[in-house]
């Protein structure tokens, strides 16, 4: 399957929220199509280059990000919130004559959720409980899955103070146990206990 893709500085997780603000002529070409049909485009954390100008190189394992609202405050700039509906391997890549890079894609399943539930689900999901109730809910997608150790672990680290290579690794994991595990790891170290 072909898609857009869009590299930025940033990483969407899937179920994850991204404002974006549009302003070059490929991605408002981008936008008004993805508008118009109903289909989302691809975000990919940028390996090399920049996010304005040439097309930069994105990482492999990106998010499908869709457009939930969005708004046109002036003429040339589109305001977008979208959210993150599942992880993708991006294969053959060009540049189009606007310079937009359109990939083929590979859709990832989503991450099962493990059997047993890992033990760290419950103090992690104490912890986004504790979060969300300071933050308000409006501020995380809907509705919570606060039994998905992926969908926890994902939230979580929407929230910590991580570099975007630390949460381009966190997206590239196939393992939500695993996943999960790894977020309170840095929970712990960050709380300064090991």
């Amino acid at each position: 399957m072909q898609m857009p893709i869009f590299p930025l500085g940033t990483v969407l997780f899937p179920g994850g929220v991204l404002p974006l603000r549009i302003f070059e002529q490929r991605y408002l070409e981008m936008t008004k199509a993805c508008l118009r049909d109903g289909s989302g485009f691809g975000v990919c954390l940028i390996r090399e280059g920049r996010e304005v100008g040439s097309a930069a190189v994105p990482a492999e394992i990106g998010c499908i990000a869709r457009v939930r609202e969005w708004d046109m405050p002036q003429l040339g700039i589109f305001t977008l919130v979208t959210e993150g509906v599942g992880r993708f391997r991006l294969g053959a890549r060009e540049a189009d004559r606007r310079g937009l890079l359109i990939g083929e894609i590979e859709e990832l399943p989503d991450l099962p959720a493990p059997e047993p539930a890992p033990a760290e689900l419950a103090g992690c999901t104490t912890l986004l409980r504790s979060i969300v109730e300071r933050i308000g809910e409006d501020k995380l997608p809907s509705p919570p899955r606060y039994d998905d150790a992926a969908w926890v672990a994902y939230r979580l680290a929407e929230f910590m103070p991580l570099d975007p290579a630390a949460r381009q690794r966190l997206l590239e994991m196939d393992d939500a146990d695993l996943l999960l595990g790894v977020v309170a790891r840095l929970i712990r170290q960050q709380d300064g206990k090991g």
